[in-house]
């Protein structure tokens, strides 16, 4: 699950929630043809602008790259506090039973599962009955929108825009 913070005014509201099917490192997310769609376009459409296939490694020194995208420097150059911020793991989480709601995030009980909100992940077990509650509900309430994108993400009208991990910030 991810969860709105205060710069996107926001806190409170489940972004997406996704049950992880597969975990892939960025070595393999990158080349595997499923995905070549996610690869950022910076002169495409808003959607093409803002993929999340954007780091793999150099086959021979094994650097890291990161592709001309919204997590890079304003020239294109790679942004060495988004790249490791980004890449503290290596691995790709993919999912195919997602609900992501965006921009049109509902409001939830997070005291309900004990969550606070914070950067960095948490891991919560759905044998905790109220973890499995708060995911029924989802399910239940928004059924019909498992695995569409249901709204824009925040901030989509500046998909041209690059952001800073470290700071949170968008570029202008």
């Amino acid at each position: 699950m991810g969860v709105g913070g205060c710069r996107l005014k926001a806190t409170g509201r489940c972004i997406y929630l996704m049950k992880v099917s597969e975990i892939l490192t960025f070595d393999v997310y990158w080349p595997d043809k499923r995905f070549w769609a996610k690869r950022p376009v910076r002169n495409g459409s808003p959607v093409m602008m803002v993929g999340d296939n954007i780091y793999h490694r150099n086959d021979i020194t094994e650097n890291w790259i990161q592709e001309d995208s919204h997590h890079s420097n304003q020239d294109g150059s790679m942004n060495i506090r988004n790249l490791t911020t980004d890449t503290r793991s290596i691995n790709v989480l993919i999912s195919n039973h997602f609900y992501y709601f965006g921009s049109a995030a509902p409001f939830v009980d997070l005291s309900m599962i004990g969550y606070r909100n914070g950067r960095g992940h948490r891991k919560m077990s759905l044998q905790d009955a109220n973890v499995a509650a708060f995911v029924k509900n989802i399910e239940d309430y928004h059924r019909s929108d498992r695995n569409i994108v249901s709204a824009d993400p925040f901030d989509f009208e500046g998909a041209e825009k690059r952001v800073d991990q470290g700071t949170g910030k968008i570029s202008k």
